[in-house]
């Protein structure tokens, strides 16, 4: 990214001329979105940059927003443009669909947004093209509704997601692609679980003292959902770890590999760490091991672990590529894994919408491939008895139940163990052949896009 807009919180541009306010906030989110969309970066990476700036909170909604909307925008906008689109520097193009992202979408009037991407292009160095983003705009402001009108009448434009998605999740889904496009475009819920220290009803209470709205929901257990989002730090007992913000799908991960006391679980592709604290948290009596490739993202594990006070003793972290037949070959079984899968996220395009613009229709096959290997690893370590269970954060069959048909089609030793009668599932939820699926769904309760398979080694095997 350019280093130069960090300075423009003084409010002056690279010309040295004064910004209007706002004009600062609004190129720090183009950069944003200008490394996502045509440099291939995650949104996360891409924000980084925004980390120490004080107006980071609203770099970021733009810039998801953005994202959110970018192939309902660019598509509308390439009507009006009077040059190919490989004809404009990207950062251009990504200003003038951050902007038309403010006008379509901010509460901020339409020609407030004109101006500050006027400014926002001297501050980007894009002087010579100020007089090309105020014509452009300007006749976007006053024909947006037949241009959005045009536009829309694709499907995919209109839900501004990557047409191969859409068809693919009409084949898999048909009447349910649309709840699941629309989900896709809400904001996420910021869903809690509550650790068995602190009951739901006093973390409710808690939160209610605080002038914060909640409720719980009925399954999984000790879930909880804000009404409105806040900082992690702003929550009662964060840091002590009494409480951790998760998905409610993703909690289903603990709760399907039931950890007993004395077991072993491996936890395979762990970073974050959420899944790992929320096992340690129902059975502090096992000896977990946390696996990841990333030696970063595998500190993040090591940093919740102390959170949560989980004992050195029993929470181990390991830096390792389960790809590889010999990553665990030191370690002995284990009476419980977790394979959280490396995937393509497809079902949490509305926490990360960067995913629409990044992923490819050959990913998903890409994906499968690595995901057999690491399963097949992972197997070879559980003991006799032992389960385990495979996860994904996507909505594509390939990545989930067609991996794992595949799987025990190949390992004899492996069956399939049906979802435990003593948990809930989520509204929505469809039983695939093997395994469960969880879609994302409009409403502030529903899940994420979460897959999961239990697989059992035999006694004898």
């Amino acid at each position: 990214m350019n280093a130069d807009v960090g300075v423009m919180d003084s409010q002056s541009s690279k010309g040295g001329s004064r910004l209007a306010p706002g004009a600062a906030t609004l190129a720090a989110a183009v950069e944003a979105v200008s490394a996502v969309a045509h440099s291939g970066r995650s949104a996360d990476f891409a924000l980084q940059a925004a980390d120490e700036r004080g107006d980071r909170a609203a770099v970021r909604a733009i810039a998801l927003g953005t994202l959110r909307w970018y192939l309902r925008l660019a598509p509308a906008l390439s009507s009006i443009v009077d040059r190919p689109a490989e004809d404009i520097p990207p950062l251009l193009r990504s200003l003038l669909v951050t902007a038309a992202h403010q006008i379509e979408y901010s509460r901020s009037a339409p020609e407030v947004s004109v101006h500050l991407a006027v400014d926002a292009a001297r501050a980007l160095g894009l002087g010579r093209a100020t007089g090309f983003v105020n014509a452009v705009l300007r006749r976007f402001v006053r024909e947006r509704g037949e241009l959005l009108e045009r536009a829309d009448r694709n499907l995919a434009t209109r839900v501004a997601h990557p047409q191969w998605l859409v068809d693919r999740l009409e084949s898999v889904y048909g009447d349910r692609t649309a709840s699941m496009l629309a989900a896709n475009n809400e904001h996420p819920p910021m869903t809690l679980r509550v650790a068995p220290s602190t009951t739901v009803e006093g973390y409710l209470a808690e939160l209610a003292a605080a002038g914060r709205e909640a409720f719980a929901l009925d399954t999984p257990p000790g879930s909880i959902v804000l009404t409105q989002s806040i900082p992690v730090a702003s929550l009662p007992g964060f840091a002590e770890g009494r409480v951790s913000v998760q998905d409610a799908g993703a909690q289903f991960a603990a709760l399907l590999l039931d950890a007993q006391p004395g077991h072993r679980v491996l936890d395979a592709c762990a970073a974050p760490g959420g899944k790992s604290a929320h096992i340690l948290q129902r059975q502090p009596q096992v000896e977990l091991l946390a696996v990841d490739d990333d030696a970063s993202r595998l500190a993040l594990v090591a940093s919740t672990f102390e959170r949560i006070g989980a004992s050195p003793a029993r929470a181990r972290t390991l830096v390792a590529d389960l790809a590889d037949p010999k990553a665990l070959a030191a370690e002995s079984t284990f009476d419980r894994i977790l394979v959280d899968a490396p995937c393509s996220a497809t079902g949490v395009i509305r926490r990360h919408p960067d995913i629409k613009l990044l992923r490819r229709p050959e990913d998903a096959t890409r994906f499968a491939s690595l995901q057999k290997r690491i399963l097949a690893n992972c197997f070879s370590k559980l003991a006799p008895g032992g389960k385990l269970v495979y996860a994904t954060c996507s909505v594509l069959p390939e990545e989930n139940e067609s991996v794992v048909q595949t799987f025990l089609a190949a390992t004899p030793a492996a069956s399939v163990q049906p979802w435990p009668d003593g948990i809930a599932l989520p509204p929505g939820a469809l039983r695939r052949e093997v395994g469960i699926q969880l879609i994302p769904g409009p409403g502030q309760a529903s899940t994420d896009g979460f897959y999961y398979a239990c697989l059992v080694r035999g006694r004898g095997a």
